[in-house]
């Protein structure tokens, strides 16, 4: 009993003394802020500075604000007060000193006009080429009487023998024609040579029955073309119909490869683009081919579209299943280019942080489009020129939504929109275009009429090129303000 006593003692002193060191604590950090612990953070410094909030908000939730201080109904916190020397909403964006940017390794970079590659890169196999296909069929009906060493997949050349067939039909008609032959009636002869050719038999066959002088009932049946043997359904001893299908040989002098490409990105492709292929068979060696066909469907498990490119096969080298990695060359669009890393995805928008002259940071919503070696293309959302952070910007992002600042919408900016099309009408004050979808605006793709302000927009164009151009929308409608000619690949 006296133990536990004593025990109940230490705890309690242990207890006073936390207690005696945190009051300190406290005390030392609220000096060391230079206000009164105690007190209000709002009534601290409305009564120290003798300035009068603009409002009160909770740094959590910056968006609410407050005409009077108290705690904040969001969380267990005091409210801030917001001073007008602190930037109100009538003077968007936070304030850095320059010292401090510096410290936190802020780079900022023009926003400019360059040339953007259209490259794409996408994975695809090898297949045989369906429109190089040779079927072949008996001509007769008859019996196989034999048959050559021949398999499905044997590689074969033009002209290689697969079965002989014994035709009766034709033994009958051609011991006609050359007993016809022998009255010296031309006409009849002719005739009946004419019905040796509508029996199905090849002039070789009718040839050989002229030369030697008597009947040929077996028939050689072979290959019309070289290639690949894909199926074979013939067997010595089986009695064969008229036009059935003996055997089906693929050509291999052309191949298929097969590409599967986002659906995102095949609105790039159109047919007779280049691709260069790389194959793990041989490595350091590109085949180059062009877009042959864009197919229809799209893979609904993975969301690709298949872009077909006929390669040639010198030498029968590419081989149907192998894997290949292909890339499609393209023009190089002029775009307005900002490096990716400036860039702030949220999920729900794409932010940039635009640096003002006066030392100010203001987030700015951009509509973001194609990427490429480091760069991003802006749709919509900056000028040609602005500057903007390229390292450092989340930092800052952080402090503008503590301090509730407000993106600049897309619709703000004085960018122009940017499409591509041809000129389908060119005058001295107006351009006909046929361009494609204007995701920024919500424009589908489709054929109108833009004015033209200055005709030296439009030098050296024509009627049929296919340019880039940028607009914008005054009072007086869609304006073309800039214009450049796209090479057609």
């Amino acid at each position: 009993m006296t133990e536990v006593n004593a025990s109940r003692t230490r705890l309690a002193a242990g207890g006073a003394l936390i207690a005696l060191v945190a009051g300190a604590s406290g005390y030392g950090i609220s000096h060391f802020a230079g206000h009164p612990a105690g007190a209000p953070p709002a009534a601290r410094e409305a009564d120290s500075g003798g300035r009068t909030p603009l409002y009160w908000y909770d740094p959590m939730v910056p968006g609410q604000h407050f005409d009077k201080p108290g705690k904040s109904p969001f969380m267990d916190m005091q409210l801030i007060p917001r001073y007008a020397d602190e930037g109100d909403r009538e003077t968007p964006g936070v304030r850095i000193d320059p010292a401090a940017s510096q410290s936190l390794g802020l780079r900022t970079v023009a926003v400019r006009r360059g040339a953007l590659e259209r490259n794409l890169t996408a994975a695809g196999t090898i297949d045989f080429n369906q429109r190089d296909v040779a079927v072949v069929q008996a001509r007769a009906a008859g019996f196989v009487q034999h048959v050559y060493a021949r398999a499905p997949g044997d590689v074969i050349g033009a002209g290689a023998p697969l079965a002989d067939l014994l035709v009766p039909d034709w033994a009958g008609a051609q011991a006609e024609y050359l007993a016809v032959r022998q009255t010296g009636n031309a006409a009849l002869a002719l005739a009946a040579r004419q019905r040796l050719a509508l029996l199905g038999m090849p002039a070789g066959t009718i040839a050989a029955v002229e030369r030697s002088g008597r009947p040929h009932d077996v028939v050689t049946v072979s290959a019309p073309a070289g290639g690949v043997i894909r199926t074979l359904g013939v067997r010595a001893g089986m009695a064969v119909a008229a036009g059935q299908t003996l055997a089906e040989v693929n050509g291999l002098g052309t191949v298929w490869l097969n590409a599967a490409v986002p659906e995102a990105a095949a609105g790039h492709l159109r047919p007779g683009q280049p691709a260069a292929a790389t194959l793990a068979a041989y490595p350091g060696e590109t085949f180059t081919g062009r877009v042959a066909a864009i197919l229809p469907d799209v893979q609904a498990d993975s969301r690709t579209l298949t872009v077909r490119i006929e390669l040639a096969n010198r030498g029968g080298r590419l081989r149907p299943g192998m894997f290949a990695a292909v890339s499609f060359g393209g023009s190089a669009d002029p775009a307005l280019l900002v490096p990716s890393e400036a860039l702030i995805r949220t999920g729900k928008r794409t932010l940039v942080m635009l640096a003002r002259a006066d030392g100010r940071y203001e987030p700015a919503e951009v509509q973001a489009g194609r990427e490429a070696d480091g760069d991003t293309e802006i749709l919509a959302g900056l000028s040609e020129g602005e500057k903007i952070v390229a390292s450092g910007q989340f930092l800052i992002d952080s402090e503008a939504s503590l301090s509730g600042v407000r993106a600049r919408p897309v619709a703000a900016s004085a960018a122009l929109h940017e499409a591509t099309g041809r000129i389908e009408k060119l005058t001295a004050d107006a351009v006909t275009l046929s361009h494609d979808p204007v995701p920024a605006i919500g424009w589908p793709a489709m054929t109108m009429t833009f004015a033209l302000p200055d005709h030296a927009i439009a030098h050296g164009l024509k009627a049929g090129d296919r340019v880039r151009f940028g607009f914008d929308q005054p009072p007086a409608g869609p304006t073309v303000r800039r214009m450049t000619k796209v090479a057609v690949q």
